[in-house]
């Protein structure tokens, strides 16, 4: 049998526009089905919701590019779309101003807060889960005034040049409602028991590296061990929550009230 070619990539036409936003729709709607907590829709890191918001990628003269509000409309579209299908109090959205990566590039300081007003003002009506920002200054004024904006639960992460230490984590809970970690979540299934308890930990990945998880650490009923979840709130992988139902409501125990806003993600 002959491999078909691949399609080349191309600007997509407004009219195809619905049909994008129908399968961020479907997708969620197969993620709750399979039982996930909820989605998180990636708007980070240069991806396609990204490459809207983005005025160096988004070169669009139509009614989704050319202006703040129009850059966003097309985030804006998706997530409403996506919280009416599965419920905006299990939407969430992850979004990474200024992080100028893939081509996304975000360098007027002006013009990229008022895509990110343009974009929170139109989400923050909705009732959402909550907002994930991956941003390296979480106490500026970006920052800030998205979280003041938008008005619900805010998760930060402050990018990949390091590697997020337990004090990094604690200094940022002063700047948002949760703390996002990556790679010691991903790689320690316990993490949060692993720092309350000053336990060892490790940074590596890969299986041979992880630590296994301790025998009376909590697990999903899937048998796989919960990641460190904030209140309520669903880690993000890739626009699903990594989580089955109910774990978060168990992820540290209660003499350390800090780690309960500490937030495992795949990013």
């Amino acid at each position: 049998m002959r491999a078909r070619p691949l399609p080349g990539p191309h600007a997509l036409e407004e009219g195809e526009l619905a049909g994008i936003i129908g399968e961020f729709v479907q997708g969620s709607i197969n993620a709750i089905a399979a039982g996930f907590d909820g989605v998180e829709l990636h708007g980070a890191n240069g991806y396609l919701l990204h490459e809207f918001l983005s005025p160096a990628s988004n070169q669009r003269t139509d009614e989704y590019g050319g202006s703040p509000a129009k850059r966003a409309r097309f985030v804006i579209e998706t997530v409403q779309a996506v919280a009416q299908a599965v419920g905006a109090d299990k939407t969430w959205l992850r979004i990474s101003p200024e992080h100028n990566i893939q081509g996304a590039l975000e360098t007027d300081a002006a013009e990229t807060l008022a895509t990110y007003s343009a974009l929170v003002d139109g989400i923050s009506t909705l009732g959402m889960a909550g907002l994930s920002i991956l941003h390296k200054d979480p106490s500026g004024n970006l920052v800030q005034t998205l979280r003041t904006r938008f008005g619900g639960p805010v998760l930060l992460n402050t990018g990949f040049e390091s590697v997020t230490t337990l004090a990094d984590a604690q200094s940022l809970t002063e700047w948002a409602d949760a703390v996002v970690v990556g790679r010691p979540a991903i790689a320690n299934p316990d993490l949060v028991r692993r720092w309350a308890e000053n336990l060892p930990s490790t940074n590596q990945t890969s299986p041979r590296s992880t630590p296994k998880a301790r025998p009376d650490t909590p697990t999903t009923r899937s048998g796989r061990t919960s990641r460190p979840l904030a209140r309520g709130c669903p880690t993000g992988a890739q626009g699903t929550s990594a989580e089955a139902p109910h774990s978060s409501q168990r992820s540290a125990p209660a003499r350390v009230p800090t780690f309960e806003r500490i937030v495992g993600t795949v990013v």
